[in-house]
């Protein structure tokens, strides 16, 4: 339950990024800050081990 205390917080500044990209950048820099954000959060999950990358790549099985 520990891991959850900081996710608020994180979605918060993500979505801060978000509405700053969008205000001042137009929609263009949103989905920019958008899409690098996914990437991001994908690229953690990796690295930590919660994600399995061969499956998304598709990587090729062994029989």
């Amino acid at each position: 339950m520990e891991e959850m205390r900081g996710w608020p917080v994180i979605g918060l500044a993500f979505g801060t990024a978000l509405g700053f990209a969008g205000a001042f950048g137009g929609f263009g820099a949103f989905l920019i800050v958008l899409v690098l954000g996914a990437v991001g959060f994908l690229a953690g999950r990796a690295v930590t081990g919660e994600l399995d990358l061969s499956e998304l790549l598709g990587g090729r099985r062994r029989s």
